[in-house]
């Protein structure tokens, strides 16, 4: 064979890979829109700088604490890897993930997920494992959490999935091709408007309080791997209101916390400590904080954090250039916002409103 003919080969398969590649980047979702919750995974890796503190968790982790507000209080450099119902088992192989690039020297891991052991939607799924850049951690994740519906090849090459997307492109697919804007302040989702807390639905008895084996695993998984790194292991449930965070739960997570010695933060027990007003200090109803209980949890969860052998970074010069940028970035959206808010009584991006 010539080498003209190598030359031919070589450029048309060039051509067929990049085709492949620049269809993949159009058809997957960017989450650049109304929701953003499918982009979080992914925007730790463009952060170069490390964290004392890794958090873990689902929306009760991203929602209910704010970095920036840690570091501004107490000078506790932190990340937020959590993701839309994301299970303890994701939990593990995210801690995995994030050793890859950095050893923290605390992880809170949000224990709401112990409630549901198996996913409930691809979706879900997608918005935690898509993120994650590849390696023997995504893998695991993907093998050991996916649905008996989804096929691991379709992780693999994303197409597969996507390709009937077309019909639903927007502008936001072009717009952002080859990267998007930043959806969080280090992994936290800030949200300035207001709905105050209203009736919830009965709540039901649990049929089966036991946690599930599985759970207990990547649980034990967890902490097998911080005590291996050195890491401090704590354990938190944030002050959302509902879904119900039964008793016999907290006695199951308060129990295992005393066997193992792990502190076991219950911000429920402490809703008039921290201060928060259900009618001024959620979003959604209850159901999570907004960016003004986030900052007050935050505020709750600082001395805890110190107490756990975290440092305040404030006066290390570099640290306090980084973080002035992210604060300046943090507080032009919550101003943003608060303004749109007070003129709207809504924030139009998440009522799916062009901005």
């Amino acid at each position: 064979m010539d080498s003209r003919k190598h030359i031919r080969i070589f450029t048309a398969a060039l051509i067929i890979v990049g085709s492949l590649t620049a269809l993949t980047r159009l058809l997957v979702p960017k989450y650049m829109g109304q929701v953003t919750e499918g982009a979080f995974i992914g925007e730790y890796y463009a952060d170069k700088s490390s964290h004392d503190l890794l958090i873990l968790g689902d929306c009760e982790a991203y929602e209910n604490i704010s970095p920036v507000a840690l570091w501004k209080e107490y000078g506790i450099t932190s990340w937020i890897r959590g993701s839309a119902q994301q299970l303890i088992p994701q939990s593990y192989y995210l801690l995995e993930d994030t050793l890859r690039y950095e050893t923290p020297k605390a992880v809170l891991l949000s224990i709401s997920a112990m409630q549901q052991i198996e996913q409930v939607s691809e979706t879900y799924n997608r918005m935690t494992l898509d993120g994650m850049r590849w390696s023997g951690a995504k893998l695991m994740a993907i093998q050991n959490t996916m649905m008996p519906e989804e096929h691991l090849i379709e992780y693999v090459f994303p197409l597969l999935r996507f390709h009937s997307r077309w019909s639903d492109l927007s502008q936001d697919d072009l717009r952002y091709f080859f990267h998007g804007n930043p959806t969080t302040h280090n992994g936290y989702y800030l949200r300035a408007d207001v709905r105050p807390a209203g009736e919830f639905p009965e709540e039901r008895r649990v049929r089966n309080p036991e946690f599930e084996a599985k759970g207990y695993e990547y649980l034990d998984k967890i902490r097998e791997l911080c005590d291996k790194k050195g890491i401090k292991l704590m354990l938190f449930k944030a002050p959302s209101l509902y879904p119900v965070w039964h008793e016999e739960w907290n006695i199951q997570i308060a129990d295992y916390a005393g066997t193992y010695g792990i502190p076991y933060i219950n911000a429920l027990e402490d809703i008039e400590k921290i201060g928060i007003d259900f009618d001024t200090d959620t979003y959604d109803g209850g159901l999570h904080m907004n960016v003004y209980g986030a900052e007050k949890v935050s505020s709750y969860l600082g001395p805890r954090l110190l107490e756990a052998g975290l440092k305040d970074h404030r006066k290390d010069p570099e640290l306090a250039v980084l973080w002035s940028d992210k604060e300046k970035r943090y507080e032009a959206d919550k101003a943003a916002q608060t303004k749109e808010f007070a003129e709207k009584g809504y924030l139009a991006k998440f009522a799916g409103e062009d901005t």
